[in-house]
């Protein structure tokens, strides 16, 4: 598991069936660092403090093995004091 800051949402027009309607967000592990695309499985919004999950833990979080997602948020951080 990561835990990583919500930065902004993606919008994406074209996707593939599987993906659906499911909200993708792009999220920080580092201030400074690269942003990954997450698929929302639990509704957040930037700003926010998340979980997200990986491999094959995160397809079935975004709810099926079947599911082309590398990373899915899990949870929704009440408090953190970053570091």
């Amino acid at each position: 598991m990561k835990i990583c800051r919500v930065d902004r949402t993606l919008v994406s027009t074209n996707r593939i069936k599987e993906l659906g309607h499911r909200p993708l967000l792009v999220v920080k592990e580092k201030p400074d660092g690269d942003g990954q695309v997450a698929v929302d499985a639990v509704g957040c919004i930037p700003g926010d403090w998340v979980i997200c999950v990986g491999s094959s833990a995160a397809r079935e979080a975004a709810g099926s093995k079947d599911f082309p997602s590398d990373l899915t948020i899990v949870g929704i951080i009440d408090q953190w004091p970053p570091a």
